[in-house]
This record gives structure tokens, C-alpha cells and sequence, in this order.
């Protein structure tokens, strides 16, 4: 079973689950899980990196989807509506949390993704 699908069955509408990580260490895949676990299509799951923030709502809470790779500060988030979707009822995502941590709250889902060895994840949930 996957992690994501395991987290899934714990969330509530108003998390935030901050994912951080190499590039290719698994965030996507791990939303894939969320969003899977939560009765949406994992398939639709896609990065976000060109679009900022993709939004599923076919499971039990909706997800809101973000990546925050290509913002360049932290007042972009503005812009992409980031304090509307904190008021909102469903699941945010955010990968690549790390560069904006400090606009997170503070207490969201913090998962450390770790690269081992051969195609071995090490996962870090706080």
C-alpha cells in the first residue's frame, strides 16, 4: 500500500500537508496515494510545476494540489490565492514546501522525501 493512501485515511478537511524533497524522490506519487485514499482518480494526479496548483475534487475531501518549485518569493502565493485555499475545506498539498515553510502553518503535515538506494524512499513524517 502506498504512504499517501496510509496518510489519506488520517486527514481531515483543513490540512496541510507539506512535502519536501530532491527532485524525483516521490511527492507526486505520494499525492497520487492521497488523493487515491481519499476516493479520487490517482491518475489525474499530475505535477503542478508549470500550473501552481491543480485542484481534485472527485474523493471524500477535495485536494488542492501546489508546487511551489518555480516561485521565486514568497508573495507570489498572493497571487495563486494561497489564503483563500487555507480557508477552505479540503486537503492542501504543497510541494516543495520548503521554500516558503514560514507560510505554512504551523501545524501541517511536514514528510521529508530521502532517496536510498536503487528505488528506496525514506520517509520522514512530522
Amino acid at each position: 500500500m502506498n504512504a499517501g493512501e496510509i496518510l489519506s485515511r488520517r486527514l481531515r478537511g483543513g490540512d496541510v500537508v507539506a512535502l519536501c524533497g530532491d527532485l524525483g524522490a516521490g511527492k507526486t506519487h505520494f499525492t497520487k496515494g492521497i488523493v487515491g485514499g481519499l476516493g479520487g482518480d490517482p491518475q489525474e494526479v499530475s505535477s503542478p510545476t508549470f500550473t501552481l496548483v491543480h485542484e481534485y475534487r472527485d474523493g471524500r475531501l477535495p485536494v488542492y494540489h501546489f508546487d511551489f518549485y518555480r516561485l521565486e518569493a514568497a508573495s507570489e502565493l498572493r497571487g495563486i490565492g494561497w489564503e483563500d485555499y487555507l480557508r477552505e475545506d479540503g486537503v492542501l498539498i504543497v510541494e516543495w514546501a520548503d521554500r516558503f515553510g514560514e507560510e505554512l502553518p504551523k501545524d501541517a503535515i511536514r514528510v521529508r522525501f530521502l532517496i536510498g538506494e536503487g528505488d528506496t524512499r525514506i520517509l520522514e513524517v512530522s
